[in-house]
């Protein structure tokens, strides 16, 4: 896995756990892998690995079942989209809108980008 400088690498390895669960690859209340089995995946410390449950767990993404592992809690998916829609709406788009207004970029010049992506996801 590639990190990036920005942000704590416990916090993108949470952030991976998350897409693997949008993506499919973990269904709820489903096992995921170990500490050390993930941190041979991403080839980083357990410890690292660990925190990055903590992390989870104590947002209710996954929970922990003693002596047998981590699970995927049932609504993980839709709680990952909240917690990130809610990111994005008080700390993404408040910098966008900045940019724009430094830049004049105008919100139907946004609109237009914005409809011929979703034409090409189509």
């Amino acid at each position: 896995m590639n990190f990036k400088d920005n942000k704590p690498i416990y916090l993108q390895i949470a952030e991976r756990l998350c897409d693997e669960i949008l993506q499919g690859k973990y269904e709820g209340d489903e096992r995921i892998p170990s500490v050390r089995e993930y941190a041979a995946i991403v080839e980083v410390n357990a410890n690292t690995v660990a925190r990055s449950f903590e992390h989870l767990q104590s947002n209710g993404i996954i929970y922990n079942k003693r002596g047998i592992g981590y699970f995927v809690a049932a609504d993980a998916a839709s709680l990952i989209i909240s917690l990130r829609k809610e990111l994005f709406l008080n700390e993404v788009l408040p910098d966008l809108f900045k940019s724009m207004a430094t830049l004049g970029i105008t919100f139907e010049e946004i609109k237009d980008l914005f409809n011929s992506y979703m034409n090409k996801k189509k």
